[in-house]
């Protein structure tokens, strides 16, 4: 049974996330700026300070770490109440850091888990799981796009070590971070999917480079998370491989489907801001004598906004149910994750949209981040894979559940239909005494052959 459920005690827990979020976590990012002071900055002694003592808050509260099960220092809540948890403070850029499930960490900290050997989980993952450290997913290149079977970054075998080199690109958080999780290819002629292992990487070994500071379009240039990285003859031990040579990308599964999740439930709570400021400015802004609010197009949008906001919120928490159950590495499980992912780029796009064309030339203008909102949202159509990519996946999966059509016409034209329904009716026609005439039927149901 699909149970969205919430108990009272949790229920208490959420609430208590609503106030703390507004009131001490989401005024951060107005005093400092997200890229500048970043809160993944652990040079920042100062705002480090004040981060640490609202998660101390957030611990108190048994909330820390919502994605991660109780052996490993989380809460083991389970996908359906992350959900309830993200969308709260989704909107906000220092939320995730503050209750300790941000990204790439939080997908990061899960592949350790699964697939780090016991020194590797003491020496990388438990310094990321204190916030000791922060890290970086490196798996996207210059030219590799939404193909990852593109990549040129190499690994090769120098006796017991490894040998990279390669660039990366938008790789968030390479800036601030301790290490790398780098995706190599150790065999160019192995099958696309087995050409390729993951290894983890200081960002102090030699040949780490930055090759140039990335943003979004709404960051100074020079300013930004997301690097553009070079690896030049970088040297690492095989002790530094994560998991077995070749199966690069089953590890990368095991976290990119659990990231989509995460980047959904968030969006959630970021469609929600943009509705709420659509409100206040329709009841706020004044036309011709009345508020724009009695105007039916801004009606329109705001409704529209909402009803779709909805129905993501319900396939977000579907799929976040499936994740509960174990299902989201079956077929069916792949093809959901899929969907949310595609809904999630349309639904940020469209709304926020709506949102900064509601503010007018204040909604364009320096002085709200209507800039950052867009970026945020069209980022969501690009990272972990473009969503035609989703949507082709989902079409995939669903067109093995159909078969051709028999002939020339599809299945559902009128005189195929009528000679299908008069041959399963015929039993039942017997088994009463009666026939197609005597019930008046349509007795056009003789189906034309087809000789050509």
């Amino acid at each position: 049974m699909v149970d969205f459920s919430i108990e009272p005690a949790f229920q208490a827990k959420l609430d208590w996330m609503e106030g703390f979020v507004r009131e001490k976590v989401y005024p951060l990012e107005y005093l400092y700026d997200y890229d500048k002071d970043a809160p993944y900055d652990i040079t920042n002694a100062g705002l480090r300070k004040i981060i640490r003592h609202l998660q101390k808050e957030v611990k108190a509260q048994g909330m820390w770490a919502a994605h991660l099960p109780e052996h490993l220092g989380g809460q083991g809540f389970g996908a359906v109440k992350l959900t309830y948890i993200n969308e709260r403070f989704g909107f906000t850029g220092f939320g995730p850091v503050v209750f300790g499930c941000q990204g790439p960490d939080s997908g990061n900290s899960e592949i350790l888990a699964m697939f780090a050997t016991d020194e590797q989980r003491e020496r990388f993952l438990a310094p990321l799981l204190t916030q000791d450290v922060f890290s970086c997913y490196a798996m996207t290149e210059p030219q590799g796009g939404s193909d990852p079977t593109n990549f040129r970054t190499t690994a090769v075998r120098d006796g017991d070590d490894w040998v990279l080199n390669g660039d990366k690109w938008f790789a968030s958080s390479a800036n601030n971070a301790a290490f790398l999780i780098v995706m190599a290819v150790t065999d160019p002629d192995a099958p696309p999917h087995g050409r390729a292992t993951m290894f983890i990487v200081p960002t102090d070994t030699p040949g780490f480079e930055v090759v140039r500071h990335i943003g979004l379009f709404c960051d100074r240039r020079g300013e930004g998370g997301h690097p553009w990285i070079r690896l030049t003859d970088v040297r690492i031990p095989d002790s530094q491989r994560l998991g077995p040579v070749g199966e690069g990308f089953k590890v990368a599964q095991s976290r990119l489907g659990g990231g989509r999740l995460h980047h959904a439930q968030r969006t959630v709570g970021r469609v929600k801001q943009m509705i709420d400021m659509m409100g206040e400015r329709a009841l706020s802004r004044s036309s011709y004598g009345e508020t724009i609010a009695t105007r039916q197009a801004v009606q329109m949008d705001i409704a529209n906004s909402y009803v779709e906001y909805c129905q993501f919120r319900l396939l977000v928490l579907h799929v976040a149910w499936m994740f509960d159950q174990q299902l989201e590495h079956g077929r069916e499980g792949r093809k959901m994750i899929s969907a949310v992912k595609a809904a999630m780029a349309k639904i940020a796009q469209e709304v926020t949209l709506r949102a900064l064309h509601l503010h007018g030339s204040i909604g364009l203008s320096s002085e709200m981040h209507f800039g950052r909102h867009l970026a945020i949202a069209l980022h969501e159509g690009v990272a972990d894979g473009v969503t035609e990519i989703h949507l082709a996946n989902v079409a995939k999966v669903l067109l093995r559940g159909y078969k051709a059509a028999e002939g020339h016409f599809p299945t559902d034209t009128l005189f195929k239909r009528k000679a299908w329904a008069a041959e399963r009716i015929a039993p039942l026609l017997a088994e009463v005494g009666t026939t197609l005439e005597e019930s008046r039927a349509d007795m056009d149901h003789l189906q034309p052959a087809e000789k050509f």
